[in-house]
This record gives structure tokens, C-alpha cells and sequence, in this order.
């Protein structure tokens, strides 16, 4: 079992879920995020709910310096980090060539430049450790190019895909894994503001589906599994013009 989790992005939605669920299990957190009153209150819930060990860090992951200097304070405070998940992200997104270029390279540097900083910072640890798992939660929009708001999001969410299996293809004869997933629609802060969406759960049923689905450290996996292991397949492989339909 892996026992020191660091998890990004901690402060609320699937990273807060993810937390309590690994708690649960008993496991030591290292949890950072940019709003470091919600972590301080999950903090106490943790700890008094499962009497496990959780360290607090603010941390916005598009300031790169910092994003390599609290992974590599963790992993001090603790001596190992076990585990580390990349979660943090955002959501936005406008059509591409109508004027909203800040907010679409807001999205594009965040789900993959600052996903970056993240995986060249936890695997630095594992190489030194020669031990570890490398988790990046990607999406399943990152399955095909998609049209509208999405584009931008769909594209960053594919890139962090790719760049977590090019690391998995370097590091497949050591004892660090690699695993990219690929979550469908989780109800969470980040679409709040949606309508019904597809085949969508609650964030503590995709928490807990999250946290299974890790455990098992596979290369890459959907979740739920069902339906969208076959929605996956579905959107690579259907023609563009009915995938841009299901979007």
C-alpha cells in the first residue's frame, strides 16, 4: 500500500474526495492548494475522523518555482511521498477566434504547463527514492477534439495524457509507475454551474470510483469504468461530426 499520498488541487471537489477516501484507508496526506483555509478544515476533519497524519502547503501551481519547492518540502517533512496525483485544474474555456485568447491560454497553461512543473517535481523524488506512483487525472474529453468551450480544455486534458505516458514509456523497466486517468463527467465546483450532464455522479461516488481505480495503479483507466471505458472508445473512433453532436 502506498502510504504518503501528495494530492494537488486539494481544497475541494475530486481532490478533497480523494483525500477522505485515502484517509479512510488510512493513509498520510500532503495536501496543497491555493486556498489554504479549506485545506486547514479539511485537515482537522481528517485527522480527528481517521487519526492519520495531513500536512498543509498553499500552492498555486502556475508559480513553477513553488510548485518544486513544496513537493520537495513534503517529501522532507515525511522522508517519502509514496504516491503523488495531479489534480489541479481548471474548467474554463471559450470558442476559439472570438476574442478570448487570456482565458483560453489560462487553461492551456494551467492543465498542462503547470501539470508539467508538477511531474517533473514527483518524479525528481522518485528517481531519487527509485520508488513511486505518478498519478495525473486527465478527462475524457482529452479522447477526441471538441468543439465549442471545450477545445482548448479537451486539448490541454490530451496533452497532460500524452506527457504521462511518454514519462510511463521512460520509466517502464524501473519501480516508479505511472498511471493517467481519465475520469467521465464527476458533479464537483468546477461544473456547478452545468446542466444535467451525461452519465454524470456525485463527487463522492467519483471520489471513492478515483481512489479504486488508483489503487489498482494500472497505465491508464476510465472512471466510472462503465459507461465510459466504452464512451472512450466510442469518441476515438466514431467521425468527428457525430463526436462533435455528443459533446
Amino acid at each position: 500500500m502506498r502510504k504518503t499520498i501528495l494530492i494537488t488541487g486539494a481544497s475541494s471537489g475530486i481532490g478533497a474526495g480523494m483525500a477522505r477516501e485515502f484517509a479512510a484507508q488510512g493513509c498520510d496526506l500532503a495536501l496543497c492548494a491555493r486556498r489554504l483555509e479549506r485545506l486547514a478544515s479539511l485537515r482537522d476533519e481528517l485527522t480527528q475522523a481517521h487519526g492519520v497524519k495531513v500536512s498543509i502547503r498553499a500552492l498555486d501551481v502556475n508559480d513553477y518555482d513553488s510548485v518544486f519547492d513544496v513537493f520537495e518540502d513534503f517529501a522532507s517533512e515525511f522522508g517519502q511521498i509514496d504516491r503523488v496525483i495531479v489534480n489541479a485544474g481548471i474548467g474554463n474555456g471559450r470558442r476559439i477566434g472570438k476574442g478570448h485568447f487570456a482565458i483560453n491560454r489560462a487553461t492551456a497553461e494551467t492543465n498542462f504547463v503547470a501539470a508539467l512543473a508538477q511531474c517533473e517535481a514527483a518524479v525528481g523524488i522518485f528517481r531519487r527514492q527509485n520508488a513511486g506512483h505518478l498519478v495525473t487525472i486527465s478527462s475524457m474529453s482529452a479522447r477526441r477534439g471538441l468543439p465549442k468551450h471545450l477545445t482548448t480544455y479537451a486539448a490541454s486534458k490530451a496533452g497532460l495524457a500524452h506527457l504521462s505516458e511518454g514519462i510511463r514509456a521512460e520509466l517502464l523497466d524501473t519501480p516508479i509507475k505511472v498511471t493517467t486517468v481519465f475520469p467521465g463527467y464527476i458533479r464537483t465546483e468546477l461544473n456547478e454551474g452545468a446542466g444535467k450532464l451525461p452519465f454524470e455522479v456525485s463527487a463522492e461516488v467519483g471520489a471513492r470510483a478515483l481512489v479504486k481505480a488508483i489503487n489498482r495503479e494500472p497505465g491508464n483507466c476510465s472512471v466510472p469504468t462503465w459507461p465510459w471505458a466504452v464512451m472512450g472508445f466510442l469518441m476515438q473512433h466514431l467521425p468527428l461530426r457525430l463526436v462533435s453532436k455528443l459533446s
